[in-house]
């Protein structure tokens, strides 16, 4: 039995980690006043997400947040043992942007989907590039040192913790669920969350994209 299947066996323990690690998430967030719109979280003010990064993508390339500078951005942290959120949240958004791009094809271009994996003991670089293949060609999969990614992840507000899991050879990561759309000024635009639809994410990033403003060509594979 492959250390994947053996997750997959726990994967009802891995949805209750996860629904507990977001209450522990929501709790530490910075407040600001919001508007729920299908999926979507509108927020007014300033949200304090986002931040300076440096980690490996999963081609091996040292990758900075300046390397995304001039294109929007979808941000999502999680790793590739996840039973369930996180292969379902890429799909997802993967068809978000093809539902977007046969209307709005320069919107759906203007947008870099990524992936942080926060299992940087289990996901390397080779485990990143398997597991990209299978979302949006565009996505870009990075990880780092343990220190790197808790850097990244502290400057998206992105919670994550370590699970062992009795009777299991392998562990769960609780993380949070949620994607975060950055502008090309590297800025907090809105997010989506792991119940937002394709349908949903095409028509929020409709609203948020502007591809006159994204001047820093693909930042993609």
């Amino acid at each position: 039995m492959t250390p994947k299947t053996k997750v997959l066996l726990i994967a009802g323990l891995g949805v209750t980690l996860v629904v507990g690690g977001v209450a522990g998430w929501l709790s530490v967030q910075p407040q600001a006043p919001r508007q729920i719109v299908s999926g979507e979280t509108q927020v007014s003010g300033q949200a304090l997400i986002g931040g300076p990064f440096t980690l490996t993508d999963h081609n091996g390339q040292r990758r900075s947040d300046a390397d995304f500078q001039g294109r929007y951005m979808m941000i999502f942290f999680g790793y590739t043992f996840c039973p369930d959120i996180c292969p379902t949240t890429l799909t997802t958004v993967t068809q978000g942007l093809d539902i977007l791009a046969e209307t709005e094809s320069a919107k759906a271009a203007a947008v870099t989907p990524v992936f942080v994996s926060v299992d940087p003991e289990r996901d390397t670089t080779e485990a990143l590039a398997d597991y990209v293949s299978h979302f949006h060609p565009s996505m870009v999969a990075m990880t780092g040192s343990p220190e790197e990614v808790a850097v990244a992840a502290k400057a998206y507000r992105a919670f994550y913790k370590k699970v062992e899991v009795d009777d299991a050879s392998d562990y769960l990561v609780d993380h949070s669920p949620i994607v975060y759309l950055m502008g090309p000024d590297g800025a907090y635009l809105t997010h989506f969350n792991h119940l937002t639809t394709a349908e949903e994410i095409a028509a929020g990033l409709s609203k948020q994209v502007d591809p006159t403003l994204a001047t820093g060509g693909s930042a993609g594979t």
